[in-house]
């Protein structure tokens, strides 16, 4: 079902010959998956070709829509055989997300086997996940640059460079407040991509 094609983690044209394979092989067409994620043709043509990058939003829905897990998108083929598993070359992450939606997020952990994945989000000025999400996690972090607030439930957090947070099974929401990009490195079990 999921034959991968090697991905560039960095190249829109890798994620689109993806999806466009994927596509083709479930006999869609253009017009009835735009339909079916409430798009429009051009968009999703413009993805395939590698000529702009879906928000992670719309990969949600694309997930949905072809059936598979969002990992399917992290997932990459390449890097040495003998790595595969437990390395992670920066070089072999792809990015999913775009700074236009506020959220860009790498896997960092090699597969999404294992009991936890880790992942560094990178969160635009200003940006934000405005709505509550309870997700049946427990999730932790560790903010490398810039400042986040994290609400817990009703309670709002202000951190920082160099300050963590942890959860389990709680409604949260974030917010980057400052003029920079938020770096993250959050890790969340079970894995939920």
């Amino acid at each position: 079902m999921q034959n991968m094609i090697k991905a560039d983690h960095n190249d829109p044209a890798s994620l689109g010959r993806d999806l466009r394979a994927l596509r083709k092989a479930r006999g869609l067409t253009l017009t009835t998956l735009a339909k079916s994620i409430g798009r429009s043709v051009g968009f999703l043509s413009q993805i395939e070709r590698g000529l702009s990058t879906p928000s992670i939003t719309d990969l949600r829905a694309l997930a949905k829509a072809f059936d598979v897990p969002l990992s399917w998108f992290f997932l990459t083929d390449n890097g040495d055989e003998a790595e595969r598993g437990y390395i992670v070359r920066a070089s072999s992450r792809r990015a999913l997300g775009s700074s236009e939606e506020g959220l860009v997020e790498e896997l960092l952990s090699p597969d999404l086997g294992g009991s936890f994945e880790m992942l560094r989000s990178v969160m635009e000025p200003k940006a934000e996940q405005a709505e509550l999400n309870l997700r049946q996690t427990e999730e932790a972090g560790y903010v490398v640059s810039g400042a986040l607030d994290l609400w817990i439930g009703d309670q709002m957090f202000s951190l920082k460079a160099g300050d963590s947070f942890r959860f389990d099974h709680k409604p949260h929401r974030w917010r980057n407040p400052g003029d920079v990009q938020t770096v993250i490195i959050w890790v969340v079990s079970p894995p939920v991509y």
